[in-house]
Formats: structure tokens, C-alpha cells, sequence
């Protein structure tokens, strides 16, 4: 990627006092902030992180914007897995380069993009998602993110929870409202040693989840973990943590797929 800015970027501008402001990069545009009006055109042919000036003599760095930021800052309809958690996702599935990966339930599309980046051109990633209009606009986020659908994705509408017709990926992750529902296809979908994901927003869920799979058998080494996410100021002699925190955001629930159907136990719960 070019380190110079170029139009149709899409760019975030920093202020001093944290603000974020995103805009794409057109020529001969002007985007107004309340620090006054910023010409496009002393943007383009920029290095990235460069400082710009407002015409009121404002000042803000211009950078492309993260994958962690286009997560949070792109306007959705459905909830998304914040960062915070798709970082403990992508190590707690052992996700990798090569790995081939169902998702069910496409969502925004940010555990989607996560797993692209994660299996590489190597990889492969099919993605089930039962509203058209959510598949849309998940659509458009991978576009815009990598400027086109990568050949390795296939995304697929449908209902997850009607049978599939797909077998022996090494990981299935899952995004669904009944996760459960899905149990009694996962022997199946899932590949010996393989693993599957669950992100659950109430531990209600969870349960029910680990509570279906303990009866269909073929999986144990069960986990579930939450993660809180707590910023410092660090500033001069100024040192403490942040008035605010990203809290809790779901429980993130990982199994293991058995060689064989019968269930371990070990002190009462899955092995």
C-alpha cells in the first residue's frame, strides 16, 4: 500500500483531544469540523500520519484507519464482536494461515474480516447469513476494507440452522441468537481435532450451548472467557486508569472436536 494519501482513502483525522473524523478523500471537496474547514486537496499526495491544518488553524494528524478502528467506527445494523474480543477469538481458536473456516452468521462482517486476515490467501472462509439486507451491508464493509471480495470468501444466504450443506472444516465459528440449534450439525461441519467458536451475549446462552453439545457428544476441552478492557492516561505526572472501560461485551465459548462420539469428563465437567 502506497504511504502517500491518495483520493478515495478513506482517512481518520486525530485531533489533541482524541477525536476521531473519518472522511474519503475526493478532490476538490472540503470537509468542515468545528476547528473550521479542511480542503481534500492538502490531503492527497500526503505522507500518512501527516499534519494538516484547518483554515481556522486547527491541527490534525491524517492516518488510514486501523482495523480495530474500522470495526468500531463503521456504522452498522447488527451488534458487532468488538476488537477486544476478536484478538482472544483469533488465539483461543487458533485460527492460522491454510485453515479452512465456516461462519455462521456474517453479522457486520468483523469476525468475517478478522478470519481473512488470520488463514491468509492459503485459507479459505464461507460465511452463512439469513438476512439479505445484513449480508448487504456486510458485503459492502469487506469491499470497502479490502477493496474488493477476496476469492477465498464465499458469502452464502441462508438459514444456519436448517442442514448444511457443508462437512470438515477445521473451524466453525458461530454468531447466532440459539447457538444450540446448531449442535446436532456441528459433528459433521466440524473435522477431527478440529474447533468451534460460539459468541454468546448472556451466560444463559452459554449454558444451553455447552448443555447441547455435552448431549450430542464429540466435544470437550470446553472454555469460556470474558474480556474486560480498561485504557491508562499517561500524561506527564498525570497516571491512572480511564474513567471508562470497555466492559463486558459477550462470552466467548471454544470447544474441541473428538476422534470419537463418547463424552470425557473430568470433576464433573466436559474434559
Amino acid at each position: 500500500m502506497s504511504s502517500d494519501l491518495r483520493e478515495g482513502d478513506v482517512v481518520l483525522l486525530h485531533d489533541h483531544a482524541g477525536r476521531r473524523y473519518r472522511l474519503r478523500l475526493e478532490a476538490g471537496a472540503t470537509h468542515s469540523l468545528h476547528s473550521g474547514a479542511l480542503s481534500h486537496d492538502d490531503l492527497i499526495g500526503q505522507p500518512v500520519g501527516s499534519v494538516v491544518s484547518t483554515r481556522m488553524g486547527g491541527r490534525l494528524v491524517a492516518l488510514r484507519p486501523s482495523f480495530s478502528e474500522l470495526v468500531i467506527d463503521r456504522k452498522r445494523r447488527a451488534q458487532p464482536i468488538y476488537p477486544k474480543d476478536l484478538g482472544a477469538i483469533l488465539m483461543h481458536a487458533d485460527l492460522g494461515p491454510g485453515l479452512r473456516v465456516l461462519e455462521l452468521g456474517t453479522g457486520t462482517a468483523a469476525l468475517t474480516l478478522a478470519t481473512l486476515r488470520a488463514v491468509g490467501e492459503r485459507g479459505s472462509v464461507v460465511s452463512y447469513e439469513i438476512r439479505e439486507e445484513f449480508q448487504n451491508a456486510a458485503r459492502r464493509a469487506i469491499e470497502e476494507t479490502l477493496g474488493a471480495l477476496p476469492p477465498n470468501l464465499e458469502l452464502k444466504l441462508g438459514d444456519a440452522y436448517q442442514p448444511l450443506a457443508e462437512a470438515s472444516f477445521d473451524r466453525v465459528l458461530i454468531d447466532l441468537p440459539e447457538p444450540w440449534q446448531v449442535a446436532g450439525q456441528l459433528p459433521g461441519l466440524v473435522a477431527g481435532g478440529g474447533g468451534i467458536f460460539a459468541h454468546c451475549p448472556n451466560i444463559s446462552q452459554v449454558q444451553r450451548l455447552l448443555d447441547a453439545l455435552r448431549d450430542e457428544g464429540g466435544f470437550g476441552l470446553f472454555e469460556t472467557v470474558e474480556v474486560l478492557e480498561r485504557g491508562w492516561t499517561i500524561r506527564g505526572r498525570s497516571l491512572r486508569p480511564s474513567h471508562r472501560m470497555v466492559a463486558h461485551t459477550g462470552f466467548l465459548t471454544f470447544a474441541r472436536r473428538l476422534a470419537h462420539n463418547e463424552l470425557f469428563e473430568a470433576e464433573g465437567e466436559g474434559f
